[in-house]
């Protein structure tokens, strides 16, 4: 059943002048685990990577209904990928839950479907 769907787009052009003027702006989405990732990555790349967890992250908050701030944060919230490269949302487990996350020329989105488990 489904319990939750969320959807976010973003302007990689606004994440890549956060990322750029804001030091601890990828500190603060991004867990330590990913991180370890986009500590990886050329500047171009960087910026894809942030913009969609980004996206992501929102689209969690979005399908659980709280939004980040008060009961959730971008550090609640951990995105990794299998050996193909499909995102899937490591923590929280308590439900299953569906990601998805593109990137264009000028934009990041993401959208994902929580299922009771």
């Amino acid at each position: 059943m489904i319990i939750g769907i969320g959807l976010d787009l973003v302007e990689t052009h606004r994440i890549e002048k956060l990322r750029k003027r804001q030091a601890r702006f990828p500190k603060r989405i991004l867990t330590e685990t990913e991180w370890q990732l986009y500590d990886t990555l050329s500047e171009k790349r960087k910026t894809e990577f942030l913009a969609g967890r980004f996206a992501a992250k929102e689209a969690y908050s979005k399908a659980i209904g709280t939004g980040i701030g008060k009961e959730l944060s971008f550090q609640d919230i951990e995105i990794t990928s299998d050996e193909k490269g499909k995102p899937w949302i490591v923590k929280p487990t308590e439900n299953q839950i569906h990601v998805s996350i593109t990137h264009t020329k000028t934009h990041a989105a993401a959208q994902v479907i929580i299922e009771r488990k």
